[in-house]
Order: structure tokens, then C-alpha cells, then sequence
């Protein structure tokens, strides 16, 4: 990793360099571990990726914001081992949190020692995370200003039924006899799941900053299970506390695959959603208003939802966008997306019980 050596010398706080190696983990960045001889921190070395995040110095101001703002927090709570407690990028000779080579952006953050991700997804680790956004999202509710969206437009539920119209008016592959009835069948249901952006231009629903990006492996633990802090905070912008309660349970409370064949296997785990719905009411009910309570259920079914569009619309342009495996890759996430939607709306009922018990 010789090569890396011009770039790690961008950020004078790295010093006695020992080996650069690459890490596994992380599916948009490229990531390395840059580790020093003992007495000075290792780092965490990354390659933003520039198609995703087109504007890397609103990216950066965002990440800085929240983690000062978080650690202002912290300091006047009184916590001890803050460096553990929030993520701490060095300062590139340029005076920035990141450094620019002509092609690409890096940056350096420290690297927490002890610590681990966890990729289960248990009622446990489900309490946790709930737990450990919701309070992420409480000390960041009186942030003085909004963040700018990092990806324009990502949870927005209308812009994404208009990418869909588009999809269809156009049909660029020639696959609309083959999803015209799923396309009507799924457009049943948009002006409701449309909602958050009507109430919001309404003024009945604010804008919180959000992870949106909610999942166990966005965590760090300490090595006895502890939650240090959250991570991996590209996707940290303005958004609807769904963002971070929906999404998160898409994944999570699905007993099947995101792209299962067997559509039996779909189901929603309850239990998953009493755990992780426990966790974030215990420490988002300090900010949340009556309304975004009321509909937390409707987020759960909004991200199913949300995805299934989203794959709808690109097997219609022809798989332009996300990776494909075979031909009828997208067509079969659909299905399975779709299928968890009408799973997790069958369960609303239910879940705004539970949620009523917890406020």
C-alpha cells in the first residue's frame, strides 16, 4: 500500500506509519486501516465515492456538524472516553476534513480501539439500535440549522413515483405488458404512502436530522456489547424520522431475502419490531410529536414500499442502476419488496397498539 503513502501524508496527524491494509467492510466506500507504532491512534483511511456523494464538501460540513455537535453534548453531560463515544476525522493540510488528488477524495478518521460491528439481527442488537438512533436523533433535534440532503431526493417517497411514471411512459426495454397490472396494483396505494410530503408542505410534519441509513453494522460495540456510537454517517442529513425507524425495519424484520424467490418466506417479524420500536420510543419520545408518533407504523410499510418502486422502475428502464445477477433480478426484488409491503400493512393494527402501550 506504498501507493497510498502521498495521501496519508495530506493529514499531518497520522505519524509513524507502520502498514496500510484494506478492510472488507463497507460496500460504497473504499476503506483501509492505517496502523501507527504504539502511542499514536491508527486511522481509518476511505476513498469517498464521488458518484454517490456528488458534492463532497457539503458531505464533510454535514459529518462535522453533527459530530461537534454530539460531542458539545457529550462534554456537558460529563461522559468520560468521549473519543470512544463519537467519530473524530483529521484535518487534511488544506485546512479540510478531506483531501482532494486530482481524482479522488479521501479523508481520515481515528479508529476506535476495541471496538466491533455486529451484523445479527436479534430482538437484542434490535433494542440497541433502536435504542442508540433514537438517541442520535434526540441529541441532534436541536441542531440550529438543517443539513443539506448528501443524496437529493433519497427518501422521497413522490419523487420516486415520478421516476416511475417516467419508467412507464417511456418503457425504454418494452417490459410494460409484463408489470402493467403490478404497476396498477402498486399505484392503488401511492397517494397514501405520498403522505409525509404532503403533511410537511402542509407544516404538519418537520424535518429531523436522520441516519437514514439505520442498521446493526452501522454501530460500533465495545467488546462486553455496549453501544459506542454510531457510524458510517454519509446519509446523515434532513429527513422524516422515518427515515431512520422504516428503513431499518425493512431489512431487519424480513424473515426472507430482499430478493427471495419463494415468496413464502416474506414475512414480517413482530418480534423484531417490538424490540427495535421499544428502543427508539424510550429515546426519541422526548422530541417526537403527536403526528410522527402516529405514523411510525406507516413508515414501517412505507420503506417496503418505497424499495419496491425502486426496483420496479429499474427493471423497466432496462437495469440501469442497481447490480443485477440474472435478467429478472429486479423484476424478482419487486415482488419480494411488494410482498413485505402487504405483510407490514397487515400488521398496522398491531403495531399501533404496541406502540400506544410503550407512550
Amino acid at each position: 500500500m506504498n501507493s497510498l503513502n502521498p495521501i496519508i501524508e495530506k493529514f499531518p496527524e497520522i505519524k509513524n506509519v507502520e502498514s496500510v491494509r484494506p478492510l472488507t467492510a463497507g460496500l460504497i466506500n473504499q476503506t483501509y486501516l492505517v496502523t501507527t507504532q504504539e502511542g499514536t491512534p491508527n486511522f481509518i483511511l476511505q476513498c469517498i465515492n464521488h458518484n454517490i456523494f456528488k458534492n463532497v464538501d457539503l458531505l464533510q460540513n454535514n459529518i462535522e456538524c453533527v459530530t461537534g455537535h454530539i460531542r458539545k453534548k457529550l462534554e456537558a453531560a460529563g461522559e468520560k472516553d468521549i473519543d470512544r463515544k463519537v467519530l473524530r476525522f483529521a484535518v487534511a493540510d488544506n485546512g479540510k476534513t478531506y483531501y482532494f488528488d486530482g481524482e479522488k477524495y479521501w479523508r481520515a478518521c481515528v479508529f476506535i480501539e476495541g471496538s466491533l460491528t455486529l451484523d445479527a439481527v436479534t430482538p437484542e442488537s434490535s433494542y440497541l439500535v433502536g435504542l442508540k438512533f433514537g438517541e442520535f436523533e434526540a441529541m441532534l433535534s436541536d441542531l440550529p440549522y438543517q443539513l443539506e440532503e448528501t443524496i437529493p431526493d433519497f427518501h422521497n417517497m413522490e419523487f420516486r413515483m415520478k421516476q416511475l411514471h417516467e419508467a412507464v411512459e417511456a418503457d425504454v426495454a418494452g417490459r410494460m405488458d409484463k408489470v402493467r397490472d403490478l404497476v396498477a396494483e402498486i399505484e392503488k396505494d401511492a397517494y397514501d404512502m405520498c403522505c409525509a410530503e404532503r403533511y410537511y408542505r402542509e407544516g404538519k410534519l418537520p424535518k429531523r436530522i436522520c441516519h437514514c441509513d439505520t442498521k446493526v453494522s452501522n454501530m460500533l460495540f465495545d467488546k462486553e456489547g455496549n453501544v459506542l456510537c454510531v457510524i458510517d454517517l454519509d446519509t446523515v442529513m434532513s429527513s422524516f424520522v422515518f427515515s431512520d425507524f422504516g428503513d431499518f425495519l425493512r431489512s431487519a424484520a424480513n424473515t426472507g431475502k430482499e430478493d427471495d424467490e419463494n415468496l413464502d418466506n416474506v414475512k414480517f417479524n413482530f418480534e423484531i419490531f417490538k424490540s427495535f420500536a421499544k428502543g427508539y420510543i424510550e429515546s426519541a419520545k422526548c422530541f417526537l410529536t403527536p403526528l410522527e408518533i402516529e405514523l411510525l407504523p406507516y413508515a414501517v410499510t412505507l420503506f417496503p414500499y418505497m424499495q419496491a418502486v425502486r426496483f420496479l422502475t429499474d427493471y423497466i428502464n432496462g437495469d440501469t442502476y442497481y447490480q443485477i445477477k440474472y435478467p429478472e433480478h429486479n423484476y424478482v426484488r419487486t415482488l419480494a419488496q411488494y410482498k413485505l409491503y402487504k405483510e407490514a400493512k397487515a400488521a398496522v393494527a398491531d403495531m399501533k397498539e404496541f406502540i400506544n402501550s410503550l407512550v
